[in-house]
């Protein structure tokens, strides 16, 4: 039997329980996500972390680390990272009058992203973080309250730029990378947190404009995650559980060959399929067989776990009446997200020259 561990979970606390390790240890499980109700300062962190680590190695501890407002840990040192718009705003920005500099503010923001990603990625490594969903490759189009100024520029041309850039500060850490939301949730109005947004534009449109930034970054980025997003005149399902979007358009057709996430399955976006809710597992094997190497299940581990265990068992039980095949490259492409390298501490990285150099950078 194939080895592949597919599920992303939570845990409770800021410690590990009983029930977090026995679900940690489940052949199933491929890493953890981290909230910020699991931060209290950077030693418990580290003493967090180091526990993962211990039930098993190879687990990929996760954390949504943009900058801006979604960045989960901001006290006892962590640099607070500027939303990815204040980038967009500084490449545009080249000087008024006599001090214009035509490109200058191009150049300015390319190295300030490359910072903000070396900044980010060396902080969580630090205290044993492996890993950062960013950076959001959603157009600002002025619409989205859920994505916002998450979102560098209103040009595919200028996100991709600055998000190389950012990918590219993330590399000096040693942390890999995940484009979302594919193939764009800057478009549409609805959160896809408590409903189900539908983009009706053409797939002509959509690749012109929104998804532009995944081919280009095609052999840059190490993971995407989709859009909770349906375009019904592309597929009736949402991107994450859509073959023709992940397989045909994102594998085949724009050649990405890293990691492909699910967005949170508790999200209401997320398990509305064909019309009809349906249980955790019968969408983590939706996503799965859509083309999905991981699934992500956040915020269950609170209070009883239940639907945690239920994902699990579920999944184990799916796999053995053959519902769903576990893959090889998948599992390969999970293990392709863990560092190479070692962190560096926090205490030598507070003096390390290229850190403080970084830190001047940020707008």
């Amino acid at each position: 039997m194939t080895e592949h561990a597919p599920l992303i979970l939570d845990v409770a606390g800021t410690e590990l329980t009983a029930a977090d390790r026995r679900r940690l240890a489940h052949p199933l499980t491929g890493g953890v996500i981290l909230f910020a109700r699991n931060w209290e300062n950077r030693a418990q962190l580290l003493q967090l972390t180091s526990s993962i680590k211990a039930v098993r190695d190879d687990l990929l501890i996760c954390v949504d680390h943009e900058g801006g407002r979604v960045q989960r840990f901001r006290t006892d040192g962590f640099t607070h990272l500027p939303p990815m718009r204040a980038l967009g705003e500084m490449w545009m920005d080249d000087g008024k009058g006599a001090k214009a500099v035509p490109g200058s503010g191009a150049l300015r923001a390319t190295n300030a992203a490359t910072a903000a990603g070396y900044v980010l990625g060396a902080e969580l490594r630090a205290c044993g973080v492996d890993f950062s969903f960013t950076p959001v490759l959603d157009l600002d189009w002025g619409e989205s309250g859920v994505i916002g100024d998450r979102a560098f520029h209103r040009d595919p041309r200028v996100v991709a730029l600055l998000a190389k850039s950012l990918m590219h500060g993330l590399l000096q850490a040693g942390m890999a990378n995940c484009g979302k939301h594919f193939p764009g949730h800057g478009f549409v109005k609805a959160d896809s947190h408590t409903e189900v947004p539908v983009d009706k534009r053409s797939l002509k449109a959509i690749l012109a404009d929104d998804a532009a930034p995944y081919p280009w970054l095609s052999s840059t980025l190490t993971s995407v995650m989709p859009a909770h997003v349906i375009y019904p005149k592309v597929d009736s399902r949402p991107a994450g559980f859509s073959q023709r979007w992940l397989q045909d358009i994102l594998r085949r057709q724009m050649r990405f060959d890293g990691a492909i996430f699910s967005d949170d399955l508790s999200m209401e976006g997320a398990r509305r399929l064909d019309g009809q809710v349906v249980s955790y597992t019968d969408a983590a094997v939706a996503a799965l067989e859509a083309g999905c190497d991981l699934v992500l299940l956040c915020n269950q581990s609170v209070g009883d776990g239940k639907a945690v265990d239920e994902l699990i068992d579920g999944l184990e039980q799916a796999q053995n009446q053959g519902r769903w095949q576990p893959s090889v490259d998948s599992e390969s492409r999970r293990l392709a997200l863990l560092p190479e390298t070692l962190p560096q501490a926090w205490d030598e990285l507070m003096y390390q020259p290229a850190y403080l150099q970084a830190l001047d950078l940020l707008p």
